[in-house]
């Protein structure tokens, strides 16, 4: 069905769907789209798969630099950034890989970045019940950048505090700023 479409589509902006180049292209759009968004068709739970440890440690977790890419559900174009993660554990923690995993979930469906931030701070925050969950996301749309305004250079910042990152200003303040260190570790 979506193979049907998108020749269709390649069609309808004047190109010739018969042509050598692109007797191919609808299968592989259409695989294309499937992978990207696969989220859809995963949970927590799955994700997460059982990596959650009962340990006493009680100081921030942040892992940064989390990559992901995106599609904006208003225009279908991609978004690409980085998310970086940090929750203060109350005596469970969870294997650090499954973050980055969280936020590919999330990442591969129709979104938009200030959902996204928003579903990942509360995933964490009901799968490990920490002290609290903060999330940030800078990302590049080339909704922007390849139409409308056409500005390369903006970059979208949102976050998610939650628990003792929304409540507590220093621990919120503790998070940012180990977020701003040298970056070439």
């Amino acid at each position: 069905m979506l193979e049907e479409l998108y020749r269709q589509i390649i069609e309808q902006v004047g190109e010739d769907a018969t042509r050598e180049g692109l007797l191919k292209t609808p299968q592989r759009a259409a695989d294309a789209l499937r992978f990207l968004t696969r989220g859809y068709r995963q949970s927590v739970s799955e994700v997460l798969n059982g990596a959650i440890f009962e340990e006493p440690y009680r100081d921030m977790v942040i892992v940064r630099d989390i990559e992901f890419f995106s599609l904006c559900e208003h225009h279908l174009l991609p978004f690409f950034g980085k998310c970086h993660i940090g929750y203060l554990p109350d005596g469970r923690i969870v294997g650090i890989s499954k973050l980055a995993r969280v936020v590919d979930m999330f990442a591969r469906r129709l979104q938009v970045q200030e959902r996204m931030t928003v579903q990942i701070g509360s995933a964490l925050q009901e799968a490990l019940s920490p002290l609290g969950v903060a999330v940030v996301i800078e990302a590049r749309h080339l909704c922007m950048m390849a139409r409308g305004v056409q500005k390369q250079s903006s970059k979208v910042t949102t976050s998610e505090m939650l628990g003792k990152f929304r409540e507590d200003r220093r621990t919120r303040e503790e998070f940012l700023n180990l977020l701003h260190l040298e970056r070439n570790v």
